[in-house]
């Protein structure tokens, strides 16, 4: 028959079975921590997460006067910290269409860009003033939205994957597109020989776009046009492939005539904002393009 063995006491504590006795280690009050991107957006709430964390990899961020160049470095909240700005950035919006709690939106102006790639510059940007959803070229001005927050990015770019947007375009074109309303289903893909650029590829991805001619002179055209996928420069190069390409295009357009812009616009765009309204905002087409085709 075995024998029950009883634990010693201080044995019973060193296993965990019954806590020791004894005074107690006084609780020390700990001081909150915080992403230094985080801390500095909170104080500069007009430029996005994308944007302070450029200005941390540049160099312009500083933690107890020490410059910090990673936007994850951790700080305590009562740490003092700064941003050196350049006073280019203290650029003013763009003209705003509609802005609310979670979106605001944007008549962007033609040369202005979209988003800034690589290190930060002092050229303001549309990312300068929210979190970046969709992008319109430098110099295709008109609607673009963008988010205050990274869950209204999420919702609203999700819209845009699943094909849930609808956008409006009009464009001047060198030549009158045939027929004057018709569909493009040509697929796209990167120009290996120019990487920044796409082309025509039937093993490329599907890019399809509706066009309307609204008006022509002998050899312009105003044209509308209703992209159904939304592939980097689609509409220029679906305008090109018809022989038409956008007037001031000085990528795709291999004609010598000069213009004061690439005279593509973004005119409307339907999507739905946090709350489950459905909106379309719209940017009215400069008086040029009217002209451009006299």
């Amino acid at each position: 028959m075995s024998k029950k063995f009883s634990k010693p006491e201080l044995s019973r504590k060193i296993n965990g079975d019954i806590p020791f006795d004894g005074p107690k280690t006084p609780e020390i009050d700990e001081v909150p921590t915080i992403r230094l991107d985080m801390a500095l957006l909170e104080q500069y709430p007009r430029y996005s997460r994308a944007t302070i964390q450029k200005f941390i990899k540049n160099g312009q961020a500083k933690v107890a006067g020490e410059v910090i160049l990673k936007p994850n470095f951790i700080i305590d909240e009562n740490e003092e910290i700064e941003l050196e700005l350049p006073p280019e950035t203290a650029a003013e919006k763009p003209p705003v269409i509609y802005e609310d709690d979670n979106v605001v939106v944007f008549n962007k102006p033609a040369g202005m860009l979209s988003i800034k790639k690589g290190q930060f510059t002092p050229e303001p940007a549309i990312e300068d003033f929210g979190e970046i959803v969709h992008r319109l070229d430098r110099d295709t001005s008109g609607v673009i939205i963008v988010a205050k927050n990274l869950e209204t990015k999420a919702f609203l770019q999700q819209q845009f994957q699943e094909r849930k947007t609808h956008k409006t375009y009009f464009a001047i074109t060198e030549g009158i597109p045939q027929p004057n309303h018709a569909m493009i289903n040509i697929p796209l893909a990167r120009n290996l020989k120019k990487p920044t650029t796409f082309m025509p590829d039937k093993n490329g991805r599907e890019a399809i776009t509706e066009y309307k001619v609204i008006d022509h002179s002998e050899n312009r055209a105003l044209v509308e046009l209703k992209p159904k996928t939304g592939r980097t420069h689609q509409l220029r190069i679906h305008l090109a492939y018809l022989k038409t390409p956008i007037l001031g295009d000085k990528v795709y357009n291999q004609s010598k005539t000069k213009a004061d812009r690439m005279y593509l616009h973004a005119a409307a765009l339907e999507i739905t904002i946090p709350g489950g309204q459905r909106m379309t905002f719209t940017a009215q087409m400069p008086e040029s393009f009217r002209n451009a085709i006299k």
